[in-house]
């Protein structure tokens, strides 16, 4: 008959069986050897773990309990693992000993007063400024730049035009075209228009349409006592200028005068006098006469001119053909000139002296002048004769009839 043998179950595997003459027990039974005090209870602690894994993960269950089984194996693997990612490395913390150690702690400063603080800080600012840098104002934060990139801006000289008007009947073709132009001249512009007696709403109209910044003067002469009418009007502006001592180029632009841009870039060049010549349109003539001065690159070397009574004039230039600085009116020791008296133009003179002898105030010689542009080989302005007359000037610019005859729209 066949005999049955029993394999020993792992859960009794610590029972002690008699078999003859031996036994067999458990290994953690075993008594612990001589040197067991010498060695680390971490084996010890290692194998109870497996011991309860072991015990965990082999004990059977029925199919009712399989679910609980794999999730308390889940529940243990994620605790493990939070374990382990929450415990500290060796390397993170040398990290923080090192940052630890380059904390330093420093003592405050004396405080200084608000003055000494401005100072100091206006100091560091010239210093940066005098060696390149430059502070951006948003962002607070200093760069190098090449000192002729930031700072190459020039400040434009500011441009004065003086214009004499009187109402006649192409004074608004001629205040509007002269309008245009200066409107097109890079700022700063100050257009001075002159009226005689008092100042039109008409031109104060047109003045505020182009666009420019001008002054509208009077001159209070009265109109039965004067010889010439633009000399007073010219003077009435050379008052204001220098009464409020205004510093620029000054300019005489007549409005019946065609103007070319490149001329008031060139003005802006004026250190004290310049000159250039100019093209005069004569009605009675089918040829320009080219009045102004001769030069040798910027060196005034002789003069244009065409009429035999002007011969006699010191300087040949038109009135529209020169310019200068308005501080010759108000600093004369700046120019170092000798007369005390204002710088006038002179009605009492013949008619076309008016030039050389207003020029004559402002410079000794040829050697004080400036020949513009180099070598005065362009024409830049023209001296155009485009009055009409026996037109009647219409009040406010506005004909009531503007056509003969009428033809209604069928």
């Amino acid at each position: 008959m066949a005999s049955f043998r029993r394999t020993l179950s792992p859960a009794y595997a610590d029972r002690q069986y008699l078999n003859g003459s031996f036994s067999v027990s458990s290994p953690s039974h075993k008594l612990p050897s001589a040197n067991a005090k010498y060695s680390s209870p971490l084996p010890a602690l290692a194998a109870a773990f497996r011991r309860l894994v072991g015990g965990v993960f082999t004990r059977r269950h029925g199919r009712k309990g399989q679910w609980r089984r794999v999730a308390f194996r889940c529940f243990l693997c994620f605790f493990v693992g939070f374990l382990l990612g929450m415990s500290p490395f060796g390397h993170v913390a040398e990290d923080v000993r090192t940052h630890e150690n380059s904390f330093e702690m420093k003592p405050p400063l004396p405080r200084a007063s608000n003055a000494q603080q401005l100072l100091r800080k206006d100091r560091v600012l010239r210093n940066r400024v005098e060696e390149g840098f430059v502070i951006d104002p948003v962002s607070l934060s200093a760069e190098w730049v090449r000192q002729s990139e930031r700072f190459d801006f020039a400040p434009r000289k500011p441009l004065i035009v003086v214009t004499p008007t009187y109402g006649r009947a192409f004074q608004a073709y001629f205040l509007n075209r002269l309008g245009q132009v200066l409107r097109l001249v890079p700022p700063p512009v100050v257009w001075i228009v002159v009226e005689m007696n008092a100042a039109s709403m008409e031109t104060a109209e047109v003045l505020r349409k182009t666009g420019v910044m001008y002054r509208h003067l009077v001159c209070n002469r009265n109109s039965t006592d004067v010889k010439d009418r633009g000399v007073h009007q010219r003077n009435t502006a050379l008052e204001h200028i220098e009464r409020h001592r205004l510093d620029g180029i000054v300019y005489f632009a007549d409005d019946d005068n065609v103007y070319s841009l490149e001329l008031f870039d060139a003005l802006r060049d004026i250190s004290r006098f310049g000159t250039w010549p100019v093209a005069m349109l004569a009605p009675s003539k089918n040829k320009a006469i080219l009045e102004g001065p001769v030069c040798n690159a910027s060196q005034v070397i002789g003069w244009h001119t065409n009429e035999k009574s002007k011969r006699l004039r010191r300087f040949h230039v038109d009135m529209s053909g020169f310019a200068f600085n308005s501080t010759i009116l108000w600093d004369p020791k700046r120019w170092r000139h000798p007369s005390s008296n204002p710088i006038r133009q002179l009605d009492t003179v013949k008619e076309g002296f008016q030039e050389t002898t207003f020029i004559e105030q402002l410079v000794e010689d040829e050697s004080q002048m400036e020949g513009s542009p180099s070598g005065c080989s362009k024409i830049l302005n023209w001296h155009v004769h485009l009055d009409v007359h026996n037109i009647v000037y219409p009040k406010g610019w506005v004909l009531q009839k503007n056509l003969d005859a009428i033809i209604p729209v069928k």
